[in-house]
């Protein structure tokens, strides 16, 4: 089977922090092995040492090494886990992903656990790569979004990254995104970007669906403006009305069959939910030797 090397950004490293694994494993183990594993604790011998391989069994991109390994860690601190390829790493066809050896009871009780984080990151990996690749060419960038599983957060948008897409905002504390729902609080554009200005430095971006929102966010002196459900047409339009004075994002009812035609109407970017609340897990496995 052939494989490419992906290109994870630096920022991967920041989010999979050994801080974050923990606490992120430690929770998943705790719903998963509970008082404990009863059948690998009647059925394997404590002293048993063995080696097992993780599986990938269909095409895709590598993610979630780091989590599958700190499951193991979690249980058997002596643990070897031997990544066989690089994080982001495009996979053609079934091959290995990681070998770990250690306690053959650790191996088992985590077993379910680390695939479930590998096919989960996997599968929003290269769901994020079919997107990046159909967009090829054009300049646009793929972003996320914060429709992600509560808790794993920070897991997912690390996979997103993996599969050549970008972050959007990571929480509410560090990016400014005025939606309709804000506007009719405060009763205008105008009024929400200026309560704004006056509270925070982060860029602000507002939410339009139609080119008369866009025209006022630009008198606003809105950063960038996130075009919601627009037609083909009214993207073009927006582009044309913008003229570089502000970012502009597309966002709304984006698939794998429409996001080359939003690419092409001249948006810097698209940001796609479905990255992460619809993608689906790879197929992998765990196979002792």
């Amino acid at each position: 089977m052939a494989v490419a090397a992906g290109v994870p950004t630096p920022s991967n490293r920041l989010l999979l922090g050994p801080d974050t694994l923990e606490r992120i494993v430690s929770a998943a183990l705790a719903e998963d092995v509970g008082d404990g594993d009863v059948t690998t604790d009647a059925t394997v011998d404590p002293d048993a040492l063995g080696s097992a391989e993780l599986l990938l069994r269909e095409s895709g991109v590598v993610c979630g090494l780091a989590a599958a390994e700190a499951v193991f860690r979690a249980l058997d601190p002596d643990v070897l886990f031997e990544p066989l390829l690089a994080e982001g790493a495009v996979v053609d066809g079934p091959t290995a992903a990681a070998r770990v050896t250690g306690a053959e009871r650790a191996i088992l009780t985590g077993e379910r656990t680390a695939l479930n984080f590998l096919g989960r990151l996997s599968g929003i990996a290269t769901l994020t790569r079919r997107y990046v690749d159909a967009v090829t060419g054009t300049g646009v960038a793929i972003l996320d979004t914060r429709k992600t599983t509560p808790g794993l957060r920070l897991l997912e948008k690390h996979a997103v990254a993996c599969g050549g897409g970008r972050n959007h905002r990571f929480g509410l504390d560090n990016g400014v995104l005025v939606k309709d729902n804000h506007l009719r609080a405060a009763g205008s554009i105008r009024a929400a970007v200026e309560s704004l200005r006056a509270t925070t430095d982060l860029p602000i971006e507002v939410e339009c669906d139609t080119l008369e929102q866009v025209s006022d966010a630009l008198g606003a002196g809105a950063d960038a403006i996130l075009l919601d459900n627009m037609t083909l047409d009214g993207l073009r339009e927006a582009v044309v009305l913008a003229g570089g004075r502000a970012r502009l994002e597309a966002s709304g009812g984006v698939t794998l069959e429409n996001v080359r035609a939003i690419a092409e109407t001249g948006v810097a970017e698209i940001s796609v939910g479905a990255l992460t609340h619809s993608a689906r897990s790879l197929d992998v496995s765990l196979e002792l030797e």
